[in-house]
């Protein structure tokens, strides 16, 4: 790392906050393998196909165990489920989207206010949270006397220490609702697709067919948030997919008869 600094001629000490944040993407990106930092949508939307997909996929198992592959019953349950499924993703993400950042603004008034009537206490805190990290005490101390030349940016800090976490590292709220109600009907849609043409016996083995193909696609996928690799993902989900579908395509002969 040291080299690549030298070879590429970067700050090691930016004056600005803006040359700060610029070097450290640098840095992080090389450290990724030149791979760009992952959008937190992408993970919403992963999930949201995931969640939809499993979940219209047992459905349509189960409605076709039940009625032979009825496409007029595995389409009204499935479409049904598609909605429900997209609405409760949507809602669910951007509550708690909202949430986080609630909880945020809420802990930084408190922050501030703290800090207004009882500054040296507040100083006090956040050494102390610098010193567990491992900063001697002097230099916490040295730290924390010029962050508490700026207000603003001592309470930011103290708010983030208290809440581990950042602003800029919270999602979106409408970006998580659409990105997780968009790929939960996208997953959801797989498994019905091929009782708009087919029926019977035939209908179940294509939505099984493809429902497999995507869990391992989505599987795969998400190789981009995590660190296993793709094919390994991919398997894992493929399987998960053909229990849950064997599952419930046993429950709903077993309801059918019943």
């Amino acid at each position: 790392m040291l080299v690549d600094l030298i070879r590429d001629r970067r700050p090691l000490a930016p004056s600005y906050p803006e040359a700060a944040q610029q070097a450290l993407d640098e840095l992080i990106t090389s450290r990724q393998g030149r791979r760009p930092h992952t959008p937190g949508w992408i993970g919403d939307a992963i999930y949201g196909v995931n969640d939809g997909l499993g979940a219209i996929f047992g459905i349509v198992s189960g409605v076709s165990g039940a009625t032979l592959g009825n496409s007029k019953y595995v389409l009204i349950s499935g479409l049904a489920g598609m909605i429900a499924s997209a609405l409760s993703m949507g809602s669910g993400a951007y509550l708690s989207a909202k949430s986080e950042r609630e909880i945020f603004a809420a802990e930084f008034a408190r922050e501030r206010d703290a800090f207004e009537h009882n500054e040296p206490e507040a100083r006090q805190i956040l050494s102390l949270s610098y010193q567990v990290r491992g900063l001697p005490a002097a230099e916490a101390d040295r730290f924390v006397e010029y962050l508490a030349r700026d207000k603003e940016k001592f309470v930011r800090m103290l708010a983030q220490e208290r809440l581990n976490t950042t602003e800029e590292r919270l999602r979106q709220p409408w970006n998580s609702a659409c990105s997780s109600a968009l790929s939960t009907a996208v997953g959801a849609f797989i498994p019905i697709l091929p009782f708009f043409f087919l029926t019977g016996i035939s209908a179940v083995l294509w939505a099984a067919a493809i429902s497999l193909v995507a869990h391992f696609a989505v599987g795969a996928s998400k190789s981009l948030i995590t660190i296993r690799p793709w094919w390994s993902s991919g398997l894992e989900m493929t399987l998960i997919g053909a229990v849950e579908g064997v599952v419930t395509y046993v429950i709903g002969i077993g309801i059918g008869r019943l």
